[in-house]
């Protein structure tokens, strides 16, 4: 007969909880967010509420002599009609910085998308636990990552030892921002998406706001910047523009410089790094929108494909390589004036020759090994001894 531990409960609160913006009190428990209620209230686009309230790089964080863990959670489970039931969401258990074990909640609420025309219908459900055993039983430092990519109510924090929140350990918060690609598509677990390897690698207390497909220059996240504190901050901007064919070059330009100028009102001298995109073939002289390749839903293996016309560049089409061009030029005559504002060309973490190497499995998303070069690579590039964070490292 197996024994139930003698479980100390941890109120769920913002000292034991980190890289979100906002925590809004449900029936079952807390929902992490990631942009404020006032910017959710400024957009009713499905997709971005969607993609703020999956607690990519939310995670976590106490200190305890604990050997076991059990987290309750409500996920919302994605279900595509016509498509293979999607994995369920990844936790991962790091102990003292180190990945030590893995679960997954099952039930919860299912949110089913019609891939006809993209309405919803939500089924609720009840909350789950995962639960984390055989941990070292000395006192240590564990992070609990919640699932990058599966929105989590959290209702309890059970442990067999007491917790107390983590100590500040002096680490810079760096904040970023970007796609799809930097909430963590296609990566396996939540701890190995890129911002957050890079963040590890760095030593850095990361906020991510990653989105998908909503990295789309809209104010209210550049306002959620600038309210942020932070010490160090990158924005990755471009392939969610082209996905959308949301604007032109006319506009294009003014938005960036929108955007840059109001997170430089609540953070004048910060560091600030502009990555532009990555390399994503299908896109790199094709503007978008960018479509699902209905043949491929059934297969478990979704592809995308450009729909663009490439002679419609010349009327202010957006490509990557249009975009990469406009941001060096931003950033170039903007650093005239401001010495604590960089650029990275997204080649320089993902270029044609990883491409043959590490194909995008999507033709969109990098996988999980991709993830990891284009964190290895950030690490070195941006916080190098004379990269664009190393002065405030």
């Amino acid at each position: 007969m197996t024994t139930e531990p003698d479980w100390t409960t941890t109120p769920i609160t913002a000292d034991v909880l980190r890289g979100a913006i906002e925590l809004e009190r449900t029936a079952h428990g807390l929902l992490p967010h990631r942009l404020p209620a006032r910017a959710r209230a400024q957009c009713t686009d499905g997709q971005l509420a969607m993609a703020e309230a999956q607690p990519s790089g939310v995670r976590l964080a106490f200190r305890t002599a604990a050997t076991t863990v059990e987290l309750e959670s409500l996920p919302t489970k994605r279900l595509y009609t016509g498509a293979p039931p999607r994995p369920d969401g990844v936790y991962d258990l790091l102990v003292d910085g180190r990945l030590a074990a893995q679960g997954s909640c099952g039930g919860g609420n299912a949110l089913v998308i019609d891939t006809k025309d993209w309405s919803t219908q939500f089924r609720p459900g009840a909350p789950a636990a995962v639960r984390f055993t055989d941990l070292p039983g000395r006192t240590k430092d564990v992070e609990i990552w919640l699932p990058h990519d599966e929105t989590t109510e959290l209702v309890a924090l059970r442990t067999d030892a007491p917790v107390e929140p983590l100590p500040d350990r002096g680490r810079p918060v760096w904040l970023h921002h970007g796609s799809s690609i930097s909430q963590g598509s296609n990566a396996t677990s939540p701890s190995a998406i890129w911002p957050a390897r890079a963040g590890a690698l760095a030593g850095a207390e990361l906020i991510n706001l990653g989105f998908g497909g909503s990295a789309l220059l809209d104010p209210f996240t550049a306002r959620t910047i600038r309210d942020t504190p932070a010490d160090l901050i990158s924005v990755k901007l471009g392939i969610n523009l082209v996905n959308l064919d949301l604007m032109r070059l006319r506009a294009f330009g003014p938005a960036v410089h929108g955007l840059l100028d109001t997170i430089r009102e609540g953070h004048p001298t910060t560091p600030l790094l502009v990555v532009s995109p990555i390399l994503c073939p299908m896109h790199e002289d094709t503007p978008g929108p960018t479509a699902v390749d209905p043949a491929t839903l059934a297969t478990g293996q979704v592809t995308f494909r450009a729909t663009g016309d490439p002679a419609e560049v010349a009327g202010g089409k957006l490509t990557l390589g249009v975009i990469r061009n406009e941001l060096a030029r931003i950033v170039r005559e903007r650093s005239a004036d401001d010495a604590n504002l960089h650029h990275l060309d997204g080649r320089e973490l993902y270029g044609t020759p990883d491409a043959a190497r590490l194909p995008l499995p999507d033709d969109l998303h990098p996988d999980t090994a991709t993830h990891a070069l284009i964190a290895e690579r950030f690490a070195k590039l941006a916080f190098a001894a004379d990269g664009p964070f190393s002065a405030r490292r």
